[in-house]
């Protein structure tokens, strides 16, 4: 039985709000500006820090909607940061301001990211169905590296701003980030209606190779996230090389893996409920009923998703397992079954796991 015993809690993404003054086409949550009233109030939002707390030390990601819509939100993150807690925050930029970015930094808020998805203000803004979303964000970004605060550029790759992918990596290198995520579309939330715009398979290889060989030409540092492919592919161009794949080459890529859904991460929606991730609209447990520590230990989805042998299709018998296991929240969206095969993979098992 291929159990995954590594409980340990790396990263908890939440939901502060649902609210948003965007209105993006690929959103998972659907958010508008709201109001979003079932929130966690700042009391509860407070003891679920001390909960997480009790389970480890992990990365606090304080995203939304709009995270700077919550007027509690410099509190929680202050509060966070003296439990011992790596506080981050994933924003749109348009809401940060020279005050803004103060709070933010006095927080003690260690990295912010900043969504962009396209290079130009006519893509970006067109992805995110606001006019002048680009221009806000980069002068958002302007003012966090006035106060020098590290930022990083999140990019969501569907067929529509692929081409625009280089354009979008270069313009993070000259704007100063230290780090380029890229995210594969989910078709979740808003973005189910965007279901012709995901990469096919191929597509998301190429993609995935692509990113892998701009490794050893920027200064960024680069993640794949909804994209566990990416960890395979690490591995095999590591044996073309004869490489070992270890932190002095590899970085955290080395110590990672791709789907951390329930295993070394999971999400809390705005209303308290806790899934393996913000695209896997799976309740695993309700922190207004229960603790975060219990559900974190004795969730059954979570229990499931730790149980590599319970996996089906190609990731049932994939030799990398272990280091990808396929996106679930995808498999869960194509089959209605969050332990089967990862849709959009081109890879066919071949060997003994690694």
């Amino acid at each position: 039985m291929a159990i995954h015993k590594n409980d340990k809690l790396r990263i908890v993404a939440w939901e502060v709000t649902r609210s948003c003054n965007l209105n993006c086409v690929h959103c998972r949550a659907s958010s508008r500006f709201g109001p979003y009233p079932q929130k966690l109030d700042t009391v509860k939002a407070k003891e679920v820090l001390d909960q997480i707390r009790e389970v480890g030390k992990p990365i606090i990601i304080l995203t939304g909607g709009e995270p700077l819509l919550r007027k509690d939100i410099f509190i929680l993150a202050d509060y966070g940061t003296k439990k011992g807690l790596r506080m981050v925050m994933g924003t749109n930029g348009t809401l940060i301001t020279p005050d803004i970015t103060k709070k933010i930094q006095d927080s003690g808020i260690k990295r912010v990211s900043i969504s962009l998805d396209g290079s130009t203000k006519e893509s970006h803004d067109k992805f995110r169905q606001v006019d002048g979303a680009f221009d806000r964000a980069i002068k958002g970004i302007s003012y966090l590296k006035e106060q020098g605060i590290e930022f990083q550029i999140n990019t969501t790759i569907t067929r529509y701003n692929l081409s625009e992918l280089t354009g979008i990596f270069d313009l993070a290198v000259r704007l100063g980030a230290v780090a380029h995520h890229i995210f594969l579309l989910v078709p979740t939330g808003r973005a189910q209606e965007m279901i012709n715009q995901e990469l096919n398979a191929e597509e998301y290889e190429d993609t995935l190779h692509w990113f892998y060989k701009q490794q050893d030409k920027t200064p960024l540092q680069l993640k794949a996230t909804c994209a566990p492919q990416y960890y395979r592919i690490i591995r095999q161009e590591a044996h073309l090389k004869e490489h070992k794949v270890n932190r002095k080459t590899y970085d955290l890529d080395a110590v990672t893996r791709g789907c951390l859904a329930g295993i070394s991460y999971c999400f809390i929606s705005h209303e308290g409920i806790i899934q393996p991730c913000g695209y896997l609209e799976l309740n695993s447990g309700d922190l207004r009923e229960s603790t975060f520590l219990d559900i974190w230990m004795n969730s059954s989805v979570f229990t499931d998703l730790r149980d590599f042998s319970k996996y089906k299709g190609k990731c049932g018998r994939c030799e990398y397992i272990t280091v990808c296991g396929g996106c679930r929240a995808r498999a869960y969206a194509a089959h209605g079954d969050y332990l089967s095969e990862e849709p959009l993979c081109s890879y066919d098992p071949v060997g003994s796991r690694q």
